[in-house]
């Protein structure tokens, strides 16, 4: 071989290099998607929406919401354990896919906990006890009592078999020693139709989708399940207050990536994540749909949904709960 072939080819193989280094420091250099799990309209899309638009602004390239609801989160999560670590897409994850989903739904061997490397937690929301117009009861220990004395009478809805609303229902029958009847339903938009109709007694779920409805008088907001108050749910006290300091049912909604997509990735994502969230704007906006923007770095988020996943294993367990 000629030294100018030798010349030629180490020529090109330094171009290879840089033009590797040069792709990796220009990223984002197309759109990038963020699939969510669920329907548009709930609290998991809203969040994924709130994100999408000043994250895209502060990375320079568009972040589009691709809605892939189906198989209890299985669908979204599947899709994105299967895509090029890359960091154009990635998944805005809800806490109940990601931790209770994996004990109750066997599909949910298609994907496991480390097929998702953690970007950054975005809203936290607790779950707030909502009761229909006419039940008797006032508060939550008066709903206790009327649990107590008319077992089995009361009914609770859910979003389905295996749901958070579920098994925030199990927990709540787990430390008040009562019996109540679970109704599961499609969807959190079908349950609170019957919940307004008279059909179920009550129900838990994240604040949204309630707040116009125990504005209006129609529904009676008892507890919220967090450890602290929900500012546009300033007078409903919360579970501790109420007399079950255990009955701590938050839910969270984070971005994760595919694992192995390469740090400095990651740490470019999470930094401008935490740079949105920090606006004035984001938070007015999370305080409005009754959450908090609850930011956490990728190890973190990884921590914290470790140990939830243990935690929510054993409130599972100990009910029996299994999805259809």
């Amino acid at each position: 071989m000629s030294n100018l072939h030798r010349r030629q080819i180490v020529l090109l193989l330094l171009a290879s290099f840089a033009g590797g280094a040069n792709a990796q420091a220009a990223y984002p250099s197309k759109p990038i998607t963020l699939i969510v799990p669920t329907a548009p309209g709930g609290t998991t899309d809203i969040a994924a929406r709130m994100l999408a638009e000043p994250l895209g602004k502060a990375l320079g390239q568009s972040v589009v919401v691709d809605n892939r609801g189906g198989a209890s989160g299985g669908l979204a999560a599947v899709a994105v354990k299967r895509a090029e670590p890359d960091g154009y897409t990635l998944l805005m994850q809800y806490s109940g896919y990601h931790v209770i989903t994996p004990h109750v739904v066997k599909q949910a061997a298609q994907w496991e906990a480390r097929d998702l490397q953690a970007v950054a937690n975005v809203l936290s929301a607790p779950q707030v006890i909502v009761v229909r117009e006419g039940l008797p009861v006032k508060t939550l220990a008066e709903l206790v009592a009327y649990a107590k004395a008319n077992p089995g009478k009361l009914s609770y809805a859910s979003s389905g078999n295996g749901s958070l609303q579920h098994v925030t229902g199990a927990m709540l029958e787990q430390q008040a020693g009562i019996t109540m009847t679970h109704v599961p339903y499609k969807g959190t938009g079908p349950a609170l139709q019957d919940l307004l109709g008279g059909q179920v007694d009550l129900t838990f779920g994240t604040p949204p989708p309630y707040i116009p409805f125990i504005q209006s008088g129609k529904l009676r907001a008892l507890a919220v399940t967090g450890s602290s108050h929900v500012a546009s749910l300033a007078n409903v006290p919360t579970a501790a207050e109420a007399g079950l300091p255990k009955l701590d049912a938050t839910s969270w909604f984070g971005v994760f990536a595919p694992a192995k997509t390469p740090k400095p990735i990651i740490d470019k994502l999470t930094a401008e994540i935490a740079k949105v969230m920090a606006t004035p704007a984001f938070k007015q906006k999370a305080t409005e749909l009754g959450a908090t923007a609850d930011y956490m770095s990728p190890q973190q988020l990884n921590d914290y949904s470790t140990s939830e996943l243990a935690r929510w294993a054993q409130v599972v367990k100990a009910a029996k709960i299994e999805a259809d």
